[in-house]
């Protein structure tokens, strides 16, 4: 039995991805490492808006970042979240070729 602390840190990662931005984001990152632009390009979100995303993301461990030169990359920590999106897609009926 996990207590109350891991829980909360279950909800944080689970909060995470509750944002239809962010699940475009880890989507786009399990492909590999994105800069911020190319993410902002995805979301279609004003850059401060991808900064607030990433950062959520990043506070919850699920994505890593890098700078080079003026441009800040992002990889996702975690690939195995893939498995955690077919879950997903199976109860919604989606199957795994129906995204």
């Amino acid at each position: 039995m996990l207590n109350d602390l891991n829980y909360k840190r279950r909800a944080q990662v689970l909060r995470a991805l509750g944002h239809p931005s962010r699940l475009a984001m880890v989507e786009a990152l399990l492909q590999g490492e994105k800069c911020v632009c190319d993410l902002h390009d995805l979301v279609g979100s004003d850059m401060s808006t991808v900064s607030k995303h990433l950062s959520v993301l990043r506070n919850a461990g699920l994505v890593d970042d890098r700078k080079e030169g003026l441009k800040v990359y992002y990889r996702l920590r975690v690939p195995c979240v893939a498995k955690f999106f077919e879950c997903v897609d199976e109860v919604l009926g989606m199957g795994s070729g129906q995204r």
